[in-house]
């Protein structure tokens, strides 16, 4: 029986240092945040724009206000 033990301990303690990690991970992302808010302001406002120029093309062509909108889900995450 303790065989049967030893891999849902060692599995329990693996989640709870990738939480861990997560959790770290997203204050260092925070912190980065509010010591420079400006770059965040910008991607939104490039977002907003990509968003805006998606919506005034939809009519007219939806592929590319498709691709636009995609690129604008994308800021941010590089």
């Amino acid at each position: 029986m303790p065989t049967l033990r030893q891999p849902f301990n060692a599995s329990a303690s693996e989640s709870l240092v990738d939480a861990f990690k997560a959790l770290v991970d997203e204050a260092l992302m925070l912190a980065e945040a509010l010591l420079s808010p400006n770059k965040i302001i910008g991607e939104v406002e490039q977002m907003r724009a990509l968003q805006a120029a998606a919506d005034n093309i939809e009519a007219t062509d939806p592929a590319r206000a498709e691709a636009l909108r995609s690129r604008a889900s994308r800021i941010g995450l590089r």
